[in-house]
């Protein structure tokens, strides 16, 4: 059978272009994979064009659009949801309009598809109470327990990603004063995160447990399960799960709707930012690209803001204003205050 157009460009796109020129991660190139997964089941079932039929000729404006409001509509996907999909698209209609010039018209009529505006969700992030509430649920007395506790401790003491906590291998501990965890970040970028004593005695314990200490195994990772897999997302968020539902059941402690992999991140950068340090130093222990993006902590933070408005405070009302309330003519009054 002939390849289209569509398989030709969208096969070179993703398993060449994105890994070799744009050197992205295969988290992200899994991103942008899934968006086509999605594409083609839309044009299959809703559009009746079989994948091995579909070209670049059937993909128009019109199409997108259709897709976009499929995505909202029938999976009930969010908006932000909706613009990540729409994000991929974009990206892979500016490699292929370089390719087809042809088609130059079309394909800039793609790429005017404005994004929908969407609010920015609160920042949810865990009190000092809850976290330990938390961090006190895993059984110590049994290697899985141990297991949970540290990946919960980790997951919070370095700030990692759940995609940098999942892919941690053995060498990327460092157990030698000072303490580092080595985390590979968005875009391959990779830093050096130190951790507490407490943290980095936990590790070494588990290493020596897990007979994870010989240099053999030092591509093994770092946190696996029954089967000597890796632990995956899923399997992250299905203990942090296990332990939140044993704190609603135990305790009235105040816990965000949905406690995700994620807010561990935001937890650790909140404390970090509540202890003063500097937002310059929250950026590069997160590994953010720009200190803007570390600002949402601080506007997130209502007792910082309390403070900054605090001391910006200055009383602005003069001395001699009238008691109004004495005054049998609140019009008097007004014409007084306002000479």
């Amino acid at each position: 059978m002939k390849t289209t157009d569509f398989a030709g460009y969208l096969t070179g796109y993703l398993s060449v272009y994105l890994p070799g020129i744009r050197n992205l991660s295969p988290h992200t190139i899994a991103s942008y994979r899934d968006t086509f997964k999605l594409f083609l089941t839309f044009c299959q079932d809703e559009k009746y064009i079989s994948p091995e039929c579909l070209t670049l000729s059937h993909i128009d404006n019109d199409l997108v659009l259709e897709f976009m409001t499929w995505i909202e509509a029938a999976r009930k996907c969010s908006i932000a949801t909706r613009n990540q999909r729409l994000a991929a698209i974009h990206a892979f209609f500016r490699y292929v309009q370089a390719e087809m010039p042809e088609r130059l018209l079309m394909h800039q009529r793609i790429l005017a598809i404005p994004l929908k505006k969407t609010g920015k969700p609160a920042i949810s992030y865990l009190t000092t109470e809850a976290l330990e509430s938390i961090l006190k649920q895993p059984d110590r007395n049994t290697p899985a327990g141990r297991r949970d506790l540290l990946v919960l401790t980790v997951l919070y003491d370095s700030g990692a990603r759940v995609s940098e906590l999942t892919d941690l291998l053995v060498r990327d501990v460092r157990l030698a004063q000072p303490s580092t965890i080595t985390l590979k970040g968005k875009g391959r970028k990779v830093r050096h995160v130190p951790l507490m004593s407490r943290t980095a005695s936990l590790l070494g314990d588990y290493l020596e447990e897990r007979q994870l200490t010989a240099d053999y195994r030092l591509d093994h990772p770092l946190f696996f399960n029954s089967r000597c897999q890796k632990l995956t997302r899923a399997g992250i968020s299905y203990i942090i799960d296990k332990y939140i539902e044993d704190v609603r059941k135990q305790s009235n402690i105040l816990l965000p709707d949905k406690v995700s992999p994620h807010v561990f991140r935001h937890t650790k950068a909140m404390h970090l930012l509540q202890a003063n340090v500097n937002l310059v130093y929250i950026r590069d222990f997160l590994g953010h690209a720009s200190v803007t993006t570390s600002e949402i902590y601080a506007r997130a933070d209502d007792r910082i803001k309390r403070l900054a408005l605090e001391k910006a405070y200055s009383p602005s009302v003069v001395d001699d204003v009238p008691a109004w309330q004495e005054d049998k003519d609140l019009l008097n009054w007004l014409q007084r205050l306002c000479r």
